[in-house]
């Protein structure tokens, strides 16, 4: 297999939590001799658009990603905020997925509080940041599988 060329796009609302994701992810893409470019967006919101920014340079021959892992953090507030940026930012994102059949790992942690988004992305906990690039790691190999 040629070594694998990732696009992270990680949210910087809760900054130290999108660290301790990319962190996580890091560790599995280097592991396996990634190749990996990062690009840092202001929230969960705008993930869907710098992927469909990132595919667009695709399409223009202007960049070349094997596969993508979208790493950030939403945690419940006391407004329905929480619902809109949930809900909307997986539906985008899930339909980019789908219509252009991406190898693609969803890091996008959606949280009742900061203790249950911690858990989540310490790598010495669950890990979801490394468990998103393994993702997009093992989706590559399918789409390689399917000739596609």
């Amino acid at each position: 297999m040629t070594t694998p060329r990732i696009l992270i796009i990680d949210a910087r609302f809760y900054d130290d939590i999108a660290d301790a994701l990319v962190a996580g992810a890091m560790d599995v893409l280097e592991g396996q001799g990634a190749d990996v470019t990062r690009v840092s967006v202001p929230g969960v919101l705008e993930i869907p658009a710098a992927l469909a920014m990132a595919l667009a340079a695709m399409e223009a021959g202007t960049a070349d990603y094997d596969g993508f892992v979208l790493l950030g953090c939403v945690i419940r507030g006391e407004t329905s905020h929480y619902d809109i940026v949930a809900n909307e930012s997986a539906r985008a994102v899930m339909e980019l997925t789908i219509d252009a059949a991406l190898p693609l790992g969803n890091g996008i942690l959606t949280v009742e509080n900061g203790e249950q988004a911690w858990v989540r992305a310490d790598p010495a906990k669950k890990n979801k940041g490394g468990a998103a690039a393994q993702a997009a790691l093992d989706m590559i190999a399918i789409r390689d599988r399917f000739g596609i």
